[in-house]
């Protein structure tokens, strides 16, 4: 008898692993109502941050996964489905900006400080996983009015360029497609795709973009335009192909496939606010980007670079 009392310590590990697993829960449960109870404003910060961590953590073990496939099966970037691509695109960005927090929080008691700059600046600071979902709504708007801002200068630009233009047909469609837009009225896929050859060399072909021209266009691709031009119309570029790749990879999946916040997202990277926007109005303002990408080759990104701001302000719901 005491021999088997001895041999079966198993089922008592477990027990007391359950006993104790379930009196975390129920600890933690009490807590949170506290929490909730007493300081519900921090509470909202609290569940938010930890929410953020386990999405993060769960990006990154993705992002690994990805990277391995990738590895193992020698694939390009390029060459992996519309979804894997966006992950990886997106989990970079994120990372880029949690970089910046390691680095300023390594001096001494310097975490206390990070601690209080990522409460007053969520927006500048943090990734969207440790928003709110009131944040989420008021941030984009904010990216969205920053962006805003540029397009009368690129438009301007854009009529600067045209005594420029050596071809008097295509000086006629750059001239029409400015003052359709000064007038408000959304311009079609063709008025856009005319004028591709202007893009593709002088004077507003990628390399003939000047200082000024970068500087405006990193603003409307949300990139930051305090680097010296040769770093920003780098940045454009590689910021553009990867657009392009992703619209192939799209355009090979289906708008049809999307969810509602998948189409979201894709129009907003594009220059379209589309928190304001219906879910089908999204959809076939993507379509309209689709054609247009599709349609060009890699020496034309310049205009899809341009597309950002041409395709998105006038349209339907954009304007208050």
């Amino acid at each position: 008898m005491s021999s088997k009392l001895h041999l079966s310590p198993k089922p008592d590990v477990k027990s007391i692993m359950s006993y104790v697993v379930t009196k975390t829960k129920v600890i933690n449960g009490k807590y949170h109502r506290f929490l909730d109870r007493h300081f519900p404003r921090f509470y909202v910060l609290y569940t938010t941050f930890m929410k953020g961590l386990q999405m993060l953590w769960a990006d990154a073990k993705k992002a690994r996964r990805i990277k391995r496939e990738m590895w193992k099966h020698n694939v390009k970037f390029h060459q992996l489905s519309y979804r894997e691509m966006e992950h990886l695109r997106q989990f970079r960005r994120d990372v880029t900006k949690c970089l910046f927090l390691g680095i300023i929080s390594i001096p001494p008691f310097a975490n206390y400080l990070v601690f209080l700059l990522m409460y007053l600046f969520p927006r500048q600071l943090l990734i969207k996983h440790f928003w709110t979902p009131k944040q989420q709504i008021d941030f984009l708007d904010i990216y969205h009015a920053i962006r805003k801002h540029s397009h009368p200068e690129i438009l301007c630009y854009l009529e600067k360029s045209i005594p420029l233009i050596s071809d008097a047909g295509l000086r006629w469609h750059m001239t029409e497609l400015c003052t359709k837009i000064q007038r408000g009225t959304h311009p079609a896929i063709h008025d856009i795709l005319a004028l591709r050859e202007c893009f593709s060399n002088h004077p507003l072909g990628m390399n003939q973009l000047h200082a000024l021209q970068t500087k405006a266009l990193s603003r409307a691709m949300l990139l930051t335009p305090y680097l010296p031009s040769f770093v920003l119309r780098h940045r454009l570029k590689t910021h553009t192909t990867v657009i392009h790749q992703l619209d192939k990879a799209l355009a090979k999946l289906g708008i049809n496939q999307l969810t509602a916040q998948e189409v979201k997202s894709a129009c907003y990277l594009r220059g379209l606010n589309s928190t304001l926007i219906a879910e089908e109005r999204c959809r076939t303002w993507l379509a309209e980007w689709l054609k247009i990408s599709c349609s060009l080759k890699e020496a034309e990104l310049s205009l899809l670079l341009h597309n950002v701001v041409l395709l998105s302000i006038n349209y339907i719901g954009t304007r208050r």
